[in-house]
């Protein structure tokens, strides 16, 4: 399983209802989209990071090892505002507002993925596909998803495996040797990927597969309590940003 998958299984907050954490986790990266960057976007991170780091019990370690990803993409994104293609200044020039529309969406997006996390660390996806039967989702959309999920554990299963048979083999002792592994590895994969999927088939068909994937899902009762506060949370972020707001202005 992935790290953050691991995190979430055995997370303080495993037990609670998905409708709950989404409603934190969901409203927090809509909250930092909606609000100003400034000083949305570090109030937001800052209220969502003091929810991972204390009530959820989110290991600060295994946070920045998920959030750096993300982060990456954020200041991927950001870094063309800095610059402006075509016009007076020439084909290319330096942006005059770049660095002030770079900021206000690295802050934002940094802030929105700090919510998303915060819903992946604390509800493994086991615990969110089944019940989206019950909000309306499509059955087959869900088992297909469903099976998705599971087939990729076992693709990065097969991978770990092949690469240390590889490695074992030195396979990786030269540029050369590697390059051959690499394409070995592709090829493997993609034949354990059809094999995975006809025994797959085959094992549904033997156990009278009618479609729909049934599986237990565990009893979660919505607590009023949490939700009052989550909601308190949000209200708060928003107004104490809209008042900073103002008297920035």
């Amino acid at each position: 399983m992935l790290p953050i998958d691991v995190a979430a299984h055995g997370s303080r907050w495993r037990h609670r209802h998905p409708g709950e954490k989404a409603l934190l986790g969901i409203g927090l990266t809509v909250t930092a989209v909606c609000l100003p960057p400034w000083p949305g976007g570090p109030l937001v991170a800052a209220a969502t990071l003091a929810v991972l780091l204390g009530p959820a019990g989110v290991a600060g370690r295994q946070l920045w090892r998920a959030f750096r990803i993300p982060l990456g993409f954020c200041f991927t994104g950001a870094l063309p505002l800095l610059v402006s293609v075509g016009g007076p200044a020439g084909f290319l020039a330096f942006a005059p507002e770049g660095p002030r529309q770079a900021a206000e969406l690295l802050l934002r997006t940094s802030a929105a993925s700090l919510g998303v996390l915060l819903f992946a660390f604390t509800t493994p996806v086991s615990d969110v596909l089944p019940r989206l039967v019950r909000a309306g989702v499509p059955a087959p959309v869900v088992d297909v998803a469903l099976v998705m999920y599971r087939i990729g554990f076992l693709l990065l299963d097969s991978l770990a495996q092949v690469r240390r048979a590889q490695a074992a083999r030195l396979g990786q002792s030269g540029r050369a040797a590697a390059w051959r592994s690499l394409a070995g590895l592709a090829a493997t994969s993609f034949v354990r990927a059809f094999d995975r999927a006809a025994r797959l088939q085959d094992g549904l068909a033997g156990r009278g597969y009618d479609g729909a994937l049934r599986v237990l899902v565990p009893e979660a009762k919505l607590s009023w309590r949490f939700l009052a506060g989550s909601a308190a949370l949000l209200a708060g972020v928003s107004a104490v940003t809209l008042v900073l707001k103002e008297l920035y202005l």
